[in-house]
This record gives structure tokens, sequence and C-alpha cells, in this order.
């Protein structure tokens, strides 16, 4: 027998879909009431011709004011002989877009602020930690009432109301807030410079700068520009501008005092030698100009805008206040060290070779910094990064990838290309010329380098997997000991210049960076001191937890990954999940502040899979090959694999409701993933390639970066990579909704990449959507649209995860084109 609906109940189940929840506020907190008076009139309307309004009283009132107590009654708090203002604040926490009026009914005279900004009746709330304001104004002894009413499809279900501020972590946690950002030691290390941020609601940014003791961490003083420490003397520079004159000076720590230290120095930056009696400078001249026009394009990297100008360096005497250039060419010079006698300068000049990888060389010397007789070390280098001299000046530590050095660091056989992107050291014998490799069999990835002048020991910081550690490599014996630093990713370190005194920043997986400085004594911290705690800038905000989840893929490898899951999580409960990989070079860090915040998807309800497919550097030489030639075969198929065993392990997951996301060579991967697999129920790839050999001559590095993932493979030589293994040309197979975003000034991945698959797409009849972001290059940087962008996707996967399209038809209302 089959069921007849009628037109009736059609209706009704319509109305209950959209039925109305009307919830009332009763508990508010309390500022004042407090007394104000009326001003003296003068004469009976203003300069444009109107009346006195009492309402004009309520500004007397901050939204900031401090609040005192309590209010849950209906009659509104006043005093007993003056008119008075008061302030009433609730918090809405909504996991969900709210869409729905509110209703204050009672006082005479009052305004209704949502987020700081007056607001109407009407709700249209984005998931967030919202704050709601009512000022009021009150005759003595007035009983005056008061109701406040929110009425919405969404219940207290998908929305809690409070007068805590206690909050679930949202996207202003994410961007607002003050941040600890740089770290700088003086040469003693008694003394650290701390560096913050701190961005206000709607992106107002400023800096300050605290001086402290080290032993006793007592602020000293609060500079108001970041003191850059002297090598030498236990003293900062502070730079001034005395007419057309760049003048430097000399600031004891101590007291304060300031000595001129140069005066007149050339615009541009510089490095202060270690025995302070010169600077070298890096200065820059314009290359030859073109018709604006009608021009020429000399080489693929002529396309930038600073491409044709060059570096030179120029040495200014503190003495005699000379300054003099000391190297001169159309390639560019730039000074990497000097040694800590001040005798030799360590400058590197690059140069391109278009016909044979690696596409740029290095030529590498070594100066005498008062003769500037020269003596060249390297020419034609390949696979070089940056280097330093030894404390004694007799050997130079080079970062290189592992084909530096003709493969000296090289694990791997000579028929696999290494990752152009997975850092070793080697020692390089000014003398001999001899080259020793130092992190040939060391797993973790290079990341910044210190060559101590206090200890002799060499302090760096290193991909660990998906952490960022930090790591002590004795010279002399090769050995290589992991340093006990607190927190997940150290991302910034300092070392004072002639002492053993580390300081460092470093995030923990749930938590902003916090700033830390050790002693050390034989490669062991002998103490250890917390400058700036991460906590703190939390604030109010309540995060959920993570924890480990690898899993062993069909061919035996370990892929590591994190999950993530909601504070109030409830294992009896159904989520939908969000995919987060980068699948690139790079392992997924624990870097708290990406705009890929899990910690933040969790207070909207999703929880989060993180993890580490097969090419990223950090897991040893062999993991970080499997990025070069695959064009992404096989980092798909450990995330398609790990998202299955995930959902099989863990009957919260709704494997229904499965979304994936990611940037780059992440937005690649998320389109290709949807050529190979139908387990996402919505996908968003920001900035993705999408045609290999389109992005390959496209950009300003498409062809540099082929270098690393293509090596030695071109489009007319190998198709199948460019061609087959490119999302665009297995348009057909995708059926997931996919949300393209991109910046329409990015030079990395040009927008062109979108509109390809966007166009493929549309023509197929398939569910695909593309927001450009105005002016934005790769990173969406600019606060106003970083805010939409971050709603943006999160109404995507509101719309197609959560069965909800209310924030996504706000943000895009349907057009009827």
């Amino acid at each position: 027998m089959k069921r007849l609906i009628t037109t009736q109940m059609l209706l009704a189940i319509g109305m209950m879909a959209t039925a109305q929840v009307k919830t009332p506020v009763t508990e508010f907190n309390l500022a004042g009431p407090y007394a104000v008076s009326a001003p003296f009139a003068i004469d009976t309307v203003d300069v444009q011709g109107k009346k006195f309004d009492p309402v004009s009283q309520l500004g007397s009132i901050a939204l900031t004011s401090h609040f005192t107590g309590k209010f849950s009654g209906q009659v509104l708090p006043s005093l007993p002989d003056s008119k008075s203002v008061g302030l009433l604040s609730f918090y809405v926490n909504n996991s969900d877009f709210i869409k729905g009026k509110i209703e204050v009914k009672g006082p005479k005279h009052s305004k209704l602020f949502i987020d700081g900004v007056e607001a109407g009746g009407e709700l249209k709330l984005a998931p967030e930690h919202h704050t709601f304001t009512i000022q009021y104004l009150a005759e003595p002894k007035d009983t005056d009432s008061i109701q406040v009413v929110i009425e919405s499809e969404l219940s207290t279900v998908n929305y809690q109301l409070s007068t805590d501020a206690r909050h679930p972590y949202m996207v202003h946690d994410l961007t607002d807030g003050k941040r600890v950002r740089g770290i700088n030691l003086s040469a003693d290390g008694q003394f650290v410079c701390v560096s913050y941020q701190t961005t206000d609601r709607g992106g107002n940014t400023r800096w300050n700068y605290e001086l402290r003791d080290v032993k006793s961490g007592r602020l000293i003083s609060q500079p108001s520009r970041n003191p850059r420490w002297m090598p030498k003397s236990i003293a900062w520079l502070e730079e001034e501008k005395e007419g057309s004159h760049r003048v430097l000076y000399k600031v004891d720590p101590k007291t304060g005092v300031r000595t001129r230290f140069a005066y007149d120095i050339p615009e541009g930056s510089y490095t202060v030698s270690p025995t302070e009696d010169y600077l070298i400078f890096t200065l820059e001249e314009e290359g030859p100009q073109e018709d604006k026009e009608v021009f020429e394009i000399l080489e693929m990297d002529d396309r930038q805008p600073s491409w044709r100008k060059r570096n030179y360096l120029a040495k200014y005497d503190i003495k005699t206040g000379i300054t003099q250039r000391i190297t001169f060419g159309n390639k560019g010079e730039y000074l990497y060290d000097i040694s800590q006698d001040g005798s030799k300068l360590l400058v590197i000049s690059n140069r391109s070779r278009l016909t044979k990888r690696p596409t740029t060389v290095s030529d590498v010397f070594v100066m005498d910094a008062h003769t500037l007789k020269v003596d060249t070390l390297l020419s034609g280098a390949e696979f070089l990064g940056g280097g330093s001299f030894s404390p004694d000046g007799s050997q130079i530590l080079f970062v290189g990838n592992p084909e530096a050095f003709n493969r000296i660091g090289c694990q791997l056989p000579a028929e696999v290309t290494p990752s152009m992107t997975e850092n070793e050291l080697f020692l390089f014998d000014i003398a001999s010329k001899q080259v020793k490799p130092l992190t040939k069999d060391f797993d973790p990835s290079i990341d910044d380098v210190d060559w101590s002048w206090a200890d002799g020991q060499i302090y760096f910081s290193a991909e660990d997997r998906d952490y960022v550690n930090m790591f002590v490599l004795n010279p002399k014996t090769g050995n290589i000991t992991k340093l006990p630093v607190k927190g997940d990713y150290t991302y910034r370190f300092n070392m004072a210049a002639h002492a053993p005194v580390l300081a460092y920043l470093s995030y923990k997986t749930m938590e902003p960076a916090s700033a830390y400085v050790a002693t050390i004594k034989n490669a062991k911290f002998n103490a250890q001191s917390t400058m700036f705690n991460g906590a703190e800038a939390l604030g109010d905000a309540e995060i959920g937890t993570c924890q480990d989840w690898n899993f062993t893929n069909s061919k035996g490898d370990t892929v590591y990954g994190r999950l993530y899951l909601p504070k109030d999580f409830d294992a009896t409960k159904k989520y939908p999940m969000i995919v987060y990989y980068y699948g690139g070079c790079s392992p997924v860090s624990r870097y708290f502040e990406s705009p890929y915040a899990p910690q933040y998807w969790n207070s909207l309800g999703y929880v989060a899979y993180i993890l580490e497919p097969s090419g990223a550097t950090g897991f040893g030489q062999e993991w970080a090959s499997r990025h070069v030639n695959t064009a992404g075969r096989g980092p798909a198929e450990d995330i398609i694999e790990g998202t299955k065993k995930i959902c099989e392990a863990h009957p919260f997951i709704n494997k229904d409701k499965i979304g994936c996301m990611g940037a780059s060579y992440g937005g690649f991967m998320t389109q290709y993933l949807q050529t190979q697999t139908d387990i996402f129920a919505a996908a968003v790839s920001h900035a993705g390639i999408a045609n290999h050999t389109s992005y390959w001559g496209e950009g300003y590095w498409g062809y540099n970066y082929s270098e690393v993932s293509m090596a030695n493979s071109y489009p007319w030589s190998h198709r199948q990579l460019y061609v087959d293994q490119s999302p665009l040309f297995n348009a057909d197979k995708i059926h997931t909704p996919l949300l393209l975003l991109h910046g329409n000034a990015d030079t990395n991945v040009p927008l062109i990449e979108s509109l390809q698959m966007f166009t493929a797409l549309k023509l197929l009849g398939r569910e695909v959507s593309l927001v450009e972001v105005e002016g934005e290059n790769h990173h969406i940087l600019d606060y106003s649209k970083k805010e939409k962008w971050l709603a943006t996707q999160m109404a995507w996967f509101q719309k197609w995860l959560k069965d909800d399209p209310t924030w996504w038809d706000t943000l895009y209302p349907k057009k009827h084109l």
C-alpha cells in the first residue's frame, strides 16, 4: 500500500522545517548604573536646529566598561536621585550560522550592539563567540523592565547563551589577540628582547617590545623599536634620521645611555662586523629598463618586477665614516657570514643555468675584509643553500640538499632522485677544499643553523617528522644530541654571540607560541626559564584535544597523523570530519596559528584528521624522495587509505560526511583526489594546480618547483606525469562538490589554474563554485578578506557536510541570471 502525502501534509512538514524558536535571555552581566546629567543649555536647539536628545547620553558609558555584577530580574537597576546609564551584556556561542531576529523591549531609551557594532533587530551571525551589549538610560527611581528574545530557526541546541566569557576557539581567536613573534639575546646572554604583535578585532595591529633580565626575568624597559643587539658590546643599536642622514646609536641596556656609533650610513640592510669596526651593506642597483608598453622578456624569472635589479656589497668604516663598494658584477652578490675575527667575508653569487638542472648554481668566495683579496672556493656549485664560518674561520658549514657535492650526503641509490627540499649539513675545509657530510644518516631535515662562538657546537632546528625540534652537533665527533626544548614546533631561535645561552619560540600542538631562554652546558640545558607563556594568548577560548593517530599502509609503511576532537566530544554522536594534508614536500607541522586550523573546525562541530603522506621532508631521504616524479599518486593513495582506516577505527565519524581541503600543492591534491575516489562529500581547493603542463610554464616559480617535483621530466618527455596525472585531464571523473578558492593576484599558482577546472566542471554539469579574492597573492593576508575567505570555506562544508546552506546562501545569495 502506497502512502499518500497530501498538500496539507507537505505544508505542515515545511512549517516544521522552518519553525521559529523563541529563546528569552534571562541573565546578563551588569555595569552601572552610573549617574549622568543633562548638559547646561544656553539655547534650546543646536547648530543643526535639533533639540537635545537624551539618547545621546548613552554614549557616556563605554561598551568595554567593567562589569561589576549579574542581573537576572526584569526591572532595570537605576539610581534614586539621578538619571543614570547602565550596560547589560551576554554572549552567544554558535557553531552554525544563525539567521533570525532579536527583540529588546522595555527601556524607553536603549541601544543594542553586537560585537561592538550598533545593530537592529535582524540577526545574521556567523559561527563565533558573539558579544551582545545593551546600553540603557534610566530616570531616577525608574521601573522600566527589559525583555530580550532571540528568534531563530535554530534552537539553543545549536547555540549557547552565556554570561561567561569562556567560549569555544573561534575564527577571531585565530586572527586576533597578542602573540609572541621574536626573541633576541645580548652578546653576553644576560639580556633578552621579546617582540609581540597584537591584532584587534577589525585588523588594527601594533607591536611592542620587552627588554628583560635573563636570570630574573625582570622587566627592564619597553623600547619603542625592536632592539638590534651588537655582536660584541652589551648594547643594542637604534636608528635615527637626522635631516637626510641615517644615524646609528648604541644604547646601554642597563642605563639607557645612547652614544653615536655610525653617521651618514647608506640606505640598505647591513651587518655589523663581529669586531664592531665596520659594517657590510647590501645595496641595490637598477638593471636595464625596457619600453613599458612593448618589451622583451629575457628569461622566465624576468617576469618578476625586481629580477633585473642586482645586489652588491659595500663596506662602511666606523672610524673614518668612509663607504666603499667591495663587489662589482652583473650577477649580484650576497653576504652570508663574517668570520669571528672580522678578517673574512663569505660571499655567494647565484646565476642561471637554464639548460640543466639545477637551473640556478652558486659561486662561493672568501674575501679578505681589509685587502678585498678573493679566494674562489666553489664555482657553479649545485644544490647549495646557506653557509657560515666555523669559530676559527678555517671551515664553512653549508646547508644543501642530498645532491650537493656530487651526492656525498645522499643515502639513496644513484637512480633515485632525492627531494631538493630535504636539507643536510656539510663541513667544508677551506685549505684542503675537502667536504664531509654531517647529517647523511640523520632523518630530520635541517632548518636553521648557528655555529656557536661560545662553545664551538653547532645548534640547529630541524623538521623531525611533524615536529620541529632542536639539536646540537659536535663537529669533532659528529655526534648529534636532541635538546630538551619545550613545545612541539620550535620556529625561531637565537644564540648569544659570546655565551652558551639559547633563546627560542615554540608552539605546543594545541597552544600559541611561548618564549624561552636556556643556558647550556656540555650540550645539555643547565637552566631554562619562560619569558612568555603562550597559554595566556588563548585568553577565554577553550579548545578540544589532539591525539596521534598513525596507520600502516598497504605498502607496509607507517603513515603518521593526528586526530583532533571537539572540547565536549561525545563518542556516542556522529561527527562530520574534515581531512587536511599538504601532500607536497613539507609535513603539516604542529604550527598552532595556521589558517587551516583544526582547533577552529572542532568548535564548529567537526572532527579533523591531519596526515603526513609520503613525499614529506622530516621523515628521511627515502620518504621525501617519493615526492619526486610521482605527481601525487603515492600521497593520494596514503590519504585515501588513511581516511578509510580512521573511519573504520572510529564509529563516531560519519563516513558519509567527510570533507577534504588543501592549498597550493595541497590544492592540487584536493582536485586530484576527487578523480581517484568518491569517499569525500565536499572538497575545498585553494590555489590548486589543475594542469601540471600549464603550471610548469606559468607563475614566477612554476618551472623552479618542477625541478623539485618533476626532476628531469618535461611536458614533451613525460606525458604521463604532466597530462595523465593532471586533474584537468580527468575532470570527468569528479563528482564531489568542489569549491575553488584563489587570490587573483597569485604569482605562484596563477588564477588560470582554478579557472580551467571551473570551466571543465561547469561544462560537465558538476557541482562547483569559484571564489576569487581580489588583489591577494598565494596567501590571503588582508584581515577582512581573510575573514571572508575563512568563512567561505566553512560555509561550504556546512552546506555539504551538515546539509545546511544558510551560511553559504547568505555569503553568496542566489542570482537569477
